[in-house]
């Protein structure tokens, strides 16, 4: 049976990762310390993760290791000797970085690193998928050019219609303390593929999101903000009127890339893994889906004061994701995630 080590395993694509494989037969191993919750309070744990996990895979083992753990983590993957890793453990938040900035950067940063290094000394050969992000791309695509339409901005250069490619620029922008660290894992990740020769993928996610995302206020748009529509609760808009866009993704569909990744994998790789456009939506669009599916008027309020370095629109160009591996595509629709993800908050409450 193979094995797959999965770091952030109580996490949305985490967990996502683990009953994927699970289902195709791979033996489990998580590493998740739940250091979420120590990141963002009693909101933001994910020991219910953790135990849903328990219950439905019977090859699962779990450890409480911190990817910080430099010695830890080496010992724990020759223990292992896991036939592939997906790396998803991370301070994910673009605003936490700045009030905790060596925790995030010796997170995501050496935490990966660590990750890297350890892997290597265990074996070149296996596949190692890290989840990067869309901000390594810091601010620069605000200086797109730009429509701004009744609920939405959207792209009025014709040569980003399908989205932000993986060649844009990721250098002189603003990215924010965690788009920093996670610029310092992503170029990490590439370096260990190229100059080792070693089977790495930088998945670039946009907005990640499912029914097992535990969204906190400073992480997890559309799940945050669909959990304030189900308990009444003011949702804070920040910023370009609400009308910011982003390309959605489902879980089940990052997993079932990253499966067709492991299968086929190739040396040094960058993906931008998002919804695509036809999965984007802005704030105001996304009050609109969740208020005709919940029937409940969303309360909000509105801070004219945006994010540092936050995207005005970003949605993800597919084409070299496709047209690397032609059996994966978008399964789930905005819609449809959306649904799921009110469906799960009900069942939580």
């Amino acid at each position: 049976m193979k094995k797959l080590l999965v770091t952030g395993s109580s996490g949305l694509i985490g967990s996502e990762v683990c009953l994927h494989f699970a289902n195709l037969g791979w033996e489990i191993h998580g590493l998740d310390n739940n250091q979420r919750a120590v990141f963002f309070g009693t909101s933001g744990d994910t020991r219910w993760n953790q135990q849903r996990l328990t219950e439905l895979i019977n090859d699962f083992y779990h450890y409480e290791i911190d990817i910080r753990d430099r010695k830890g983590i080496i010992e724990l993957i020759n223990t292992i000797k896991p036939d592939a890793i997906v790396h998803t453990a991370a301070q994910p938040s673009h605003d936490k970085a700045a009030a905790i900035p060596f925790e995030d950067f010796d997170t995501n940063a050496v935490g990966t690193f660590n990750m890297l290094e350890a892997t290597r000394q265990y074996s070149t050969n296996i596949p190692f998928v890290h989840m990067s992000t869309n901000k390594v791309y810091g601010d620069a695509p605000n200086e797109i050019e730009m429509v701004e339409l009744e609920k939405r901005f959207d792209y009025a250069d014709e040569s980003y219609l399908e989205g932000i490619p993986e060649t844009f620029r990721i250098d002189q922008t603003k990215h924010s303390l965690f788009g920093a660290s996670k610029v310092s894992a992503d170029i990490s990740v590439q370096e260990y593929g190229r100059y080792f020769n070693m089977p790495t993928a930088c998945l670039r996610g946009g907005c990640l999101t499912g029914p097992n995302h535990t969204g906190v206020e400073l992480h997890g748009f559309l799940s945050y903000l669909i959990k304030c529509n189900l308990e009444e609760k003011e949702y804070t808009i920040f910023g370009y009127k609400g009308k910011q866009v982003r390309d959605n993704i489902h879980s089940y569909d990052v997993a079932r890339f990253i499966e067709e990744f492991i299968n086929a994998p190739r040396i040094g790789e960058v993906y931008n893994l998002g919804g695509g456009r036809d999965n984007t939506c802005s704030i105001l669009e996304a009050f609109d889906i969740i208020t005709d599916i919940s029937k409940k008027k969303m309360l909000y309020k509105y801070d004219s004061t945006n994010r540092i370095g936050d995207h005005i629109c970003y949605y993800s160009d597919l084409r070299k994701m496709r047209d690397h591996y032609p059996n994966w595509n978008i399964t789930k629709t905005l819609r449809k995630t959306i649904e799921e993800i009110y469906e799960s908050w009900v069942r939580r409450a």
